[in-house]
């Protein structure tokens, strides 16, 4: 338990870069320095997380958790996972109550954002040796990351990838707010239960999320401004951790710190419930031959669209020569030497801040 504990909140408190990026560090510490499961176990939990609604790292997370340490390590392992993300956004969040300006942490990130897409790289060419089991699912991998370019639903590509993976047989024989005027009006019920449904339904990005947000929180309920919910989703995307801790930022602009904790517990409940029902039977689904050639379909579709987010955010993260040196540098440290992807991100952090004040 002090293990899973210690682990997700140092990377609640370091893991910027989003999903992928979250999902990549997870590998590098929980199959290559851990060892507490293969390369394939890690893919099929993947996929699993990829088929439930929800914030796929934090679900990756809890699934972790349980596979170490029962059900104490999933409730254990999401929470810590989530709560240094969360109290980062609250006081992301009391700054701009009080102040009314919009956090800016765009030199922190100068330096962080190339080295989250080789962390990125370097987990995908791990993935790939392991999901890519034959040519056929090469080419399903392949096509799920061209039409992921092209705009592609993901939620089809992924349940597409398994289909045509078991019409194909790819797999073989194998059997395994009051201050800025924006508390008036606002009820906490409702806003528990509009996160609570956001949590319960929402598949993919966080721009995905963003679609949900305004559709409530600035078309129906009229709550927010589009000016306010561009700086919510900003401060979620550029902190450590779940891209859902907007949520916490939106909870407390509009009800403090009452709105703020239940924002965070509605948005995040559904995934603790989604993975308790489905772990158990990700062991079951690989034992059968074609629901193990269907897992398999939807491992190398996750791997396309984690292909196609990390080709969408290195264009831009890497921006000019010092962004490329950084990435560069960071891919030969990775594949090379094996340094902690931690040290990496911090790191790339402190380069960011000197180039700041340097500016």
């Amino acid at each position: 338990m002090r293990e899973v504990a210690w682990l997700f909140l140092k990377l609640g408190t370091i893991a910027f870069g989003g999903p992928a990026a979250h999902i990549a560090m997870m590998r590098e510490e929980v199959v290559r320095r851990r060892r507490w499961l293969s390369d394939e176990q890690f893919m099929d939990l993947l996929g699993a997380t990829n088929l439930i609604p929800g914030p796929n790292s934090t679900e990756m997370a809890i699934h972790l958790g349980y596979l170490r340490a029962g059900w104490p390590g999933l409730v254990v392992a999401g929470c810590c996972f989530i709560v240094p993300a969360m109290l980062i956004v609250f006081a992301c969040a009391w700054l701009y109550v009080r102040y009314g300006a919009r956090p800016e942490a765009a030199w922190l990130l100068y330096g962080v954002k190339p080295v989250i897409i080789a962390v990125v790289v370097q987990a995908m060419w791990g993935l790939v040796r392991t999901a890519v089991k034959g040519p056929m699912l090469a080419v399903i991998g392949v096509a799920v990351l061209a039409l992921s370019l092209m705009g592609g639903n993901e939620i089809a590509l992924l349940l597409g990838g398994g289909a045509v993976a078991v019409l194909l047989g790819t797999v073989g024989t194998r059997g395994v707010a009051a201050s800025l005027g924006l508390g008036a009006g606002v009820g906490l019920t409702t806003l528990f239960l509009v996160f609570l449904k956001i949590g319960a339904v929402l598949y993919g990005s966080g721009y995905v999320l963003l679609a949900f947000l305004r559709n409530d929180f600035v078309e129906r309920l009229g709550w927010l401004t589009d000016q306010q919910l561009l700086d919510a989703v900003a401060v979620g995307q550029v902190t450590p951790g779940p891209v859902f801790t907007t949520a916490t930022f939106i909870g407390y602009v509009l009800g403090g710190i009452p709105g703020a904790a239940l924002a965070t517990v509605g948005i995040f409940l559904p995934s603790f419930v989604f993975v308790a029902l489905s772990h158990p039977l990700v062991p079951r689904i690989r034992a059968s031959r074609r629901a193990g050639a269907f897992l398999d379909g939807v491992n190398v579709a996750a791997l396309g669209l984690m292909a196609a987010v990390t080709w969408q955010l290195g264009q831009a993260a890497i921006v000019d020569l010092t962004t490329a040196a950084l990435a560069l540098i960071a891919l030969v440290l990775l594949f090379r030497f094996r340094v902690n992807s931690a040290w990496l991100v911090l790191g790339g952090s402190a380069v960011g801040g000197a180039l700041h004040l340097r500016g």
